[in-house]
């Protein structure tokens, strides 16, 4: 499982992430995704640690922390849901005028 951190500063970098959450045992992935326009953070990343204590650990102490000038919203990630391939709202419809025949 992994964990979710948000509401960072976009000067945040990986290695500021590893060494962070470091304090709270092992680190295995850290991801820092990019806006695909702009190249910028995107303002969270998910953080992968050894075992579920030290996930536990981490997000008890981090969630709500002052770090780089902001204060981190830290917990479980959550599955990302399925969106499907197209757009459309439930009814399969794509926004675009209905025909009429």
């Amino acid at each position: 499982m992994s964990i979710y951190v948000g509401n960072l500063s976009y000067e945040v970098t990986e290695e500021d992430l590893k060494r962070a959450f470091a304090e709270y045992g092992t680190v295995n992935r850290v991801q820092l995704p990019n806006d695909r326009e702009t190249g910028r953070p995107r303002g969270f990343a998910f953080v992968e640690m050894g075992t579920d204590t030290e996930e536990a650990a981490a997000i008890e102490a981090l969630d709500g922390a002052d770090w780089m000038g902001r204060s981190l919203k830290v917990n479980k990630a959550k599955p990302r849901e399925d969106r499907g391939s197209s757009g459309g709202d439930r009814r399969g419809n794509s926004g675009g005028y209905s025909r009429r025949y």
